[in-house]
């Protein structure tokens, strides 16, 4: 591999209550995934962080959650599939809405937190979420989380899509994350981030916790915009990419 995407979670700020450096981080990443409102964000943030990405040449993407602003989207809910592919398509129609008042394209979605997680495992769940972002837009790029249901998913959708790995979490050995609540489920230390996402580029593999390598097709890289060390993630991946001879640009396909 010769180049990788790096992409980060943001636009998750709302009203007067702020959430990450999204201006910062804008400068070092090559997509975003801006929130829709249903786990975080407002129309203001929305129309705020799209801009900026524009301005600094940054691909656009739909950051659809569960409709839970007080556990910002990281609590599972057991919702009816008829309702997640509306949820998914009344988000992304969201979004899309915005950015053509903007002028703006809005070219790939990936889902957000629990809801995520969840397709993770499940492939039905992931479907009805997927079908509903294909049913507004046939061309949109879905991001998955590498190695999971979901991409068996959208393999099986014959949709475009692009395979994502973490670079502020930890791995299961199945190829899903480990759970927050964990004892170095989030990765903090942008001395730790930046190497460790060279090595699993290099690999072409996810490298779980206890050393298991899953091979797996990596086209973009994500940060956690909440994370209180983001910034700082986001340079050392990138810096630690760029020295590994590994191009940091924006996933075309």
């Amino acid at each position: 591999m010769t180049s990788v995407d790096l992409n980060a979670d943001m636009g998750e700020s709302f009203g007067p209550w702020n959430m990450g450096d999204d201006a910062s981080l804008l400068k070092t990443i090559t997509s975003a995934n801006i929130a829709c409102g249903f786990h975080a964000g407002d129309p203001d943030v929305m129309a705020k962080t799209m801009t900026l990405a524009a301005e600094n040449g940054v691909g656009i993407g739909a950051h659809p959650g569960f409709p839970d602003l007080q556990g910002f989207g990281r609590r599972n809910m057991k919702v009816p599939h008829d309702t997640l592919r509306n949820m998914v398509r009344y988000q992304l129609g969201a979004a899309q809405g915005m950015a053509d008042a903007l002028g703006i394209t809005v070219r790939h979605l990936k889902l957000h937190g629990a809801l995520a997680n969840m397709c993770s495992v499940d492939a039905d769940m992931a479907r009805a979420c997927y079908q509903g972002a294909l049913d507004v837009d046939p061309d949109i790029i879905i991001m998955v989380l590498a190695a999971t249901k979901q991409e068996a998913t959208v393999r099986d959708l014959g949709c475009k899509w692009v395979g994502e790995i973490f670079a502020d979490r930890a791995y299961n050995d199945d190829g899903t994350l480990v759970d927050r609540s964990l004892p170095g489920a989030v990765i903090h230390d942008p001395a730790i981030a930046g190497p460790r996402i060279l090595e699993m580029v290099r690999a072409g593999a996810i490298i779980t916790e206890s050393g298991k390598h899953i091979e797996t097709s990596i086209d973009t890289i994500c940060l956690h915009g909440d994370t209180p060390t983001a910034v700082q993630l986001a340079k050392s991946v990138r810096d630690s990419l760029t020295t590994g001879g590994i191009s940091v640009t924006k996933f075309e396909l």
